[in-house]
């Protein structure tokens, strides 16, 4: 099944694409066109539908919020095809020179992004929306990078919010790092979040506030009984976390809520030597 379908948030295009060899697919992407600015390009198992989206809408700049596969998954396409720039942070770029390792879910959900040569974003990005600035984000990915409309009080948070509550964490995730990176968004004035997964046109701000909230009491605790000793498997025990254990092991443990105590355990333990 090929999913795509067009969202208006009050004149962004949104696209929700998705992917899979038999049924629903197992998970989406958003990409978000401003005029002839795009940002992120999904997965390349969805090219032929990025590529015509690019094409329709005379995309001339792409704007990548970090470099996994399905945010970067067609840049290359779009820039070989259309002679598009492409531009992301300065750890964007140096992922994106040559091919970066994916796990089998990875390659079998979202397929994999070919390597290119990216901008670094310049010092001003006009958009028909007016003027549009990266904020590093980092947290979900060392590169990562969100985007402020600040006219139309906007946020492109990448994958910074996700949800209010988060289920699972990748392995290499920070806790802490997503904490300071969420703070900071909040000092931004804006009210529609167009993440990257689940956008909300309204109360944008409350939703990253209650994620905040999420992570700040699960550090909380878990600090709490890395404090006296215990480990982290004892810790997840004993704050009665949930695993998805489909998502895990589809995952190969890639992506799992025990990797969120042992991302917070492993900063708790840096700061005690």
């Amino acid at each position: 099944m090929r999913l795509c379908k067009k969202y208006d948030f009050n004149g962004i295009q949104g696209f929700k694409l998705g992917w899979s060899p038999l049924g629903t697919p197992f998970m989406t992407t958003y990409c978000y066109t401003l005029g002839d600015l795009m940002i992120d390009t999904g997965q390349s198992h969805m090219q032929k539908e990025v590529l015509e989206i690019a094409k329709k809408n005379r995309i001339k700049r792409v704007f990548l919020t970090h470099h996994h596969e399905d945010h970067s998954g067609n840049a290359a396409a779009i820039k070989l095809n259309l002679d598009t720039e492409v531009y992301g942070h300065s750890l964007t770029r140096e992922k994106m020179k040559i091919p970066f390792h994916i796990l089998p879910y990875q390659k079998y959900v979202w397929g994999k992004s070919m390597p290119l040569t990216i901008e670094l974003f310049p010092n001003t990005i006009e958009t028909s929306f007016g003027e549009m600035i990266p904020v590093y984000t980092p947290g979900h990915a060392k590169d990562h990078t969100a985007f402020f409309l600040k006219d139309a009080g906007v946020l492109f948070p990448g994958d910074l919010y996700l949800a209010d509550k988060i289920k699972f964490f990748r392995s290499d995730e920070e806790v802490r790092t997503q904490i300071l990176s969420l703070k900071k968004v909040l000092k931004l004035d804006f009210d529609t979040l167009l993440c990257s997964h689940y956008p909300k046109l309204k109360n944008g701000k409350n939703r990253i506030k209650s994620k905040l909230k999420f992570l700040e009491e699960l550090e909380g605790n878990i600090i709490k009984f890395c404090e006296k000793g215990f480990s982290e498997k004892q810790i997840f025990k004993v704050l009665k976390l949930k695993e998805d254990y489909f998502t895990k092991y589809f995952c190969f443990g890639n992506v799992s809520m025990l990797n969120g105590v042992r991302s917070v355990v492993r900063h708790y333990e840096s700061n005690q030597k």
